[in-house]
C-alpha cells in the first residue's frame, strides 16, 4: 500500500486525534489516536531514527543530525504548504467508514523488510530506510505500515503539532536498566497545562 497523503486533526470532544491517510488506489484509513498512543509514537520514532543514525555517527552527533533533519522537514513543509492541495478523501474504506480506536501501537526498525527485534539484531545491522509501525485495533486486528523515514518524520511533525494544541505534555524516553532501553511514555506536564 503506497501512502499518498496524511491528515490529522485534534477533536476536542473526543480528546483524541483523528488520523487519516489515503493511498494511491483511493483507499482511506481512519483511526482514533489517544494521548498514550500519540506520545508513544512520538518518543519511539525519535528513539528509533536516532538509533539508526548511530550506526554511522556518535550518539551525540546522531541526535544532532536527527534534530537537523526534523528542522529541515519543518522548513520544507512551510514551502510545500504554500501551494498545498486539500486532503483527498478515499472512495474505499477497507476498515470501514467510521474511525477505529487504536488500542496499542509498536514501532520497530526494519532490515530487508523484516522487523528488527532484540533477538535478531546486532550492532552491525544495516537498517532499511523505513520504520515499521503496527496499530493494534479492536478485536485483535493489526494494521502495519512501513513508513520511509521522511514520511515517518512528517507524520510525527503533524502529531507533535496536535499534541501541543491538545496540551498533552511531552513524551520522554524512560531507561530501564543500564543496557536495556525501552520507549516507555512518561508524560511531563508543564505547570500551565490542564489536567484531564
Amino acid at each position: 500500500m503506497a501512502i499518498k497523503q496524511l491528515n490529522a486533526s485534534y477533536v476536542v470532544n473526543e480528546d483524541r486525534i483523528l488520523f487519516r491517510f489515503n493511498t494511491q488506489d483511493q483507499a482511506e484509513y481512519r483511526l482514533w489516536l489517544t494521548r498514550r498512543v500519540t506520545l508513544f509514537i512520538l518518543v519511539a520514532s525519535t528513539h528509533l531514527l536516532t538509533k539508526k543514525l548511530e550506526q554511522v555517527h556518535s550518539p551525540d552527533t546522531a541526535k544532532a543530525v536527527n534534530e537537523f533533519e526534523k528542522a529541515a522537514l519543518i522548513e520544507a513543509a512551510k514551502t510545500a504548504n504554500a501551494g498545498s492541495t486539500d486532503y483527498e478523501s478515499g472512495v474505499q474504506f477497507p476498515l470501514g467508514f467510521d474511525p477505529l480506536l487504536v488500542m496499542d501501537v509498536s514501532c520497530s526498525l526494519t532490515k530487508n523488510g523484516e522487523k528488527v527485534t532484540d533477538e535478531n539484531s546486532s550492532k552491525a545491522v544495516d537498517f532499511d530506510d523505513a520504520l515499521s509501525i503496527d496499530f493494534l485495533l479492536p478485536g485483535g486486528a493489526n494494521l502495519n505500515l512501513n513508513l520511509p523515514n521522511n514520511l515517518m518524520r512528517a507524520m510525527c511533525l503533524l502529531l507533535d503539532q496536535l499534541r501541543i494544541q491538545a496540551g498533552w505534555g511531552e513524551a520522554v524516553l524512560s531507561i530501564k536498566k543500564d543496557v536495556e532501553i525501552e520507549p516507555v511514555v512518561d508524560e511531563v506536564l508543564k505547570k500551565n497545562s490542564p489536567l484531564h
